[in-house]
């Protein structure tokens, strides 16, 4: 039996078409690539920190250098790596708890040695009242700036 031109260039195509299809990471949008699985494993050792309300696990991830100017020009909203550390060792442990869900968006290596990974969180964490402990909920899209530091990463800004 012969196949008709058509038939066979429709096949092709298709052929083709699946022979290049791209592979996610599972529950993200980002390529399913070693350096991008390296990231994303890095990205979830914060997660889980937040999580836990680990401050040491955290204050080990963090680039010695940090530094988030909170996208606007007022100094005051400023925070280096002493500001992140004060907090996390202060009121960050007075939370009651915390839930931090990250959908990966993108992960974008650039030549000065940092790695950007934009995110959707979703996080709802338990801090005490006047009455009762409160929950307090926010959803918005972030970007952590990250360092290669050795074999892993460090955060420059972005927590």
């Amino acid at each position: 039996m012969k196949c008709s031109p058509l038939i066979l260039g429709i096949a092709l195509v298709a052929l083709a078409l699946t022979g290049c299809a791209k592979t996610y990471i599972p529950n993200t949008d980002v390529e399913d690539t070693s350096p991008n699985r390296m990231v994303i494993a890095f990205c979830e050792q914060y997660r889980h920190a937040m999580e836990d309300r680990n401050a040491a696990q955290l204050l080990k991830l963090m680039s010695p250098g940090y530094f988030e100017d909170a996208g606007n020009t007022k100094n005051e909203d400023d925070a280096d790596y002493e500001k992140i550390r004060e907090f996390l060792t202060g009121d960050f442990l007075k939370t009651g708890g915390i839930r931090y869900e990250i959908r990966y968006r993108r992960v974008t290596f650039a030549e000065n040695s940092h790695v950007y990974v934009d995110f959707t969180f979703a996080a709802a964490w338990k801090i005490p009242g006047l009455k009762a402990d409160e929950w307090h909920h926010d959803v918005a899209d972030n970007r952590l700036d990250l360092v290669r530091d050795a074999d892993s990463f460090k955060i420059a800004a972005g927590m």
